[in-house]
C-alpha cells in the first residue's frame, strides 16, 4: 500500500525546482538561485557568490560560497550560522562596519568603495531612507552592491529607497529591488519607477514580505495582513508588474518565501 505524501512535501519540492534561473555570461550561463527574503546565490564557472544568506529554513538549495556579501547587520541579513555553514575555507565575507561586530573576520566596504574579491568586482552602493521613521535605515549604515560577474552587472539594492546613488547607476543587467518596506517606503509604484530609471534587462523583487520575515523569527506574530492602499503582498507584485508593462524589462518572480515549518 502506498503512503500518502503530505501536500507540504509538494510545496517544498515545487519551491526547490522553481528557484533555479539564469542569464547568459561571457563564457557560459550565470545561474541565479533565489533563497529566502533577501538571499540570492550566483554561480558562474565554479564561482559561487552568496548575498545575505539566512539559515531560517536550512538553505536546502544553497552551495558553499567563494564570496559572501552582507548588506546590513540584522539577523535576516547577517546570519552568523548561515555564514559558518556556507563559507568555503578562506572565503571572504564583505560587510558593513556594524556587521564587523558579529563577523570580525569580514572585509568592511563603505558606500562608494569598490573591491575585487575571488575574481569578482564588488561596488558598494549607499542604501538608506528618504522617508524618515522607525524602523530607520540611516545613510552609511547599510550597503547595496553592484556585482560584476561573467561580464554582467548585478545590482542588489538592499533595504533602500530610490536614493541618488541608486539613480546614478548605469549598465545594470539584473536588478534585485526591495518593495513594501515599512512606512510606505518603496511602494509598488516607487519600486517600479526606480526600476524603470535603472532600465535593467531583468528585475527581481526581494525583501517584500515583511510579515513573513517577522513570522519566520516569531512564529506567533500575527502581522498586519495588508499594505498601503489595502493591498495584499500578491496584489503588490501585480501592481509592480503592471507598472513595467511595455518597458521591455523582464520581471522574474523569484521564490523568496517558501512555506514556513
Amino acid at each position: 500500500m502506498s503512503k500518502k505524501i503530505p501536500p507540504l512535501f509538494f510545496l517544498l519540492l515545487l519551491h526547490s525546482l522553481a528557484q533555479a534561473d539564469s542569464v547568459p555570461g561571457a563564457a557560459g550561463s550565470i545561474e541565479i538561485t533565489t533563497l529566502l527574503h533577501a538571499g540570492v546565490q550566483l554561480e558562474y564557472r565554479g564561482t559561487v557568490v552568496q548575498v545575505d544568506p539566512w539559515d531560517r529554513l536550512r538553505l536546502p538549495d544553497a552551495k558553499p560560497a567563494d564570496l559572501i556579501l552582507i548588506s546590513d547587520d540584522p539577523g535576516h541579513h547577517l546570519d552568523v550560522d548561515a555564514i559558518e555553514r556556507l563559507r568555503k575555507p578562506g572565503a571572504s565575507v564583505v560587510l558593513t562596519a556594524a556587521g564587523k561586530q558579529k563577523w570580525p573576520d569580514g572585509i568592511v566596504v563603505a558606500n562608494g568603495e569598490t573591491v575585487r574579491v575571488a575574481g569578482v568586482t564588488v561596488e558598494s552602493i549607499a542604501a538608506y531612507d528618504i522617508i524618515q521613521g522607525n524602523p530607520s535605515h540611516p545613510k552609511g549604515d547599510a550597503n547595496g552592491y553592484v556585482v560584476t560577474l561573467g561580464g554582467k552587472k548585478f545590482f542588489f539594492a538592499g533595504v533602500t529607497e530610490c536614493v541618488d546613488e541608486v539613480k546614478a547607476l548605469q549598465g545594470i543587467d539584473v536588478a534585485f529591488m526591495p518593495m513594501n518596506i515599512p512606512l510606505a517606503r518603496m511602494t509598488p509604484a516607487a519600486a517600479a519607477a526606480c526600476t524603470l530609471g535603472l532600465n535593467p534587462a531583468v528585475v527581481y523583487l526581494y525583501h517584500y514580505d515583511q510579515d513573513y520575515a517577522r513570522r519566520a523569527q516569531q512564529p506567533d506574530y500575527v502581522g498586519t495582513g495588508s499594505l498601503p492602499d489595502g493591498l495584499t503582498v500578491a496584489e503588490s507584485l501585480d501592481r509592480f508588474a503592471e507598472a513595467l508593462d511595455g518597458s521591455g524589462i523582464e520581471f522574474r518572480r523569484g521564490e523568496f518565501y517558501p512555506p514556513l515549518d
